[in-house]
């Protein structure tokens, strides 16, 4: 890929953005909904009685379940976070590890790349 130009740089950042957004709107989201709430505050139920053991392990299930999936989100952030690093830093589109371009079509697809196809290939990644 020719060095980009500003507009392309733009077009990228702005999606990358859009991207990191959408990610931690979603981490919020499954925050609020899940990892805020106790069971009493989910049920309904204002009461001081205790629960059931079994609807105790399913809400620990599910909050070990939509932990992970937390986790998950958090992970998609970093390549999001080192591209747009990259854009400010006017290496945006280079592979790190051969300093080749990357293709276009490549970061079309998945603008958070840093690597080429060739040492994506080469390397497992």
């Amino acid at each position: 890929m020719e060095k980009a130009k500003k507009a392309q740089m733009e077009k990228f950042k702005a999606v990358l953005m859009e991207k990191r957004a959408r990610i931690l709107g979603d981490v919020q989201q499954l925050e609020r909904q899940t990892l805020l709430n106790n069971q009493r505050d989910s049920s309904g139920d204002l009461s001081d009685y205790s629960f059931h053991m079994a609807d105790v392990g399913s809400d620990a299930a599910e909050r070990e379940t939509m932990l992970g999936l937390v986790s998950s989100q958090q992970k998609m952030l970093e390549p999001i976070k080192k591209a747009l690093e990259r854009i400010d830093q006017g290496v945006y589109g280079t592979c790190e590890l051969c300093g080749s371009d990357i293709a276009k079509e490549r970061l079309d697809a998945l603008p958070e790349a840093i690597v080429c196809m060739k040492c994506m290939t080469k390397y497992n990644l």
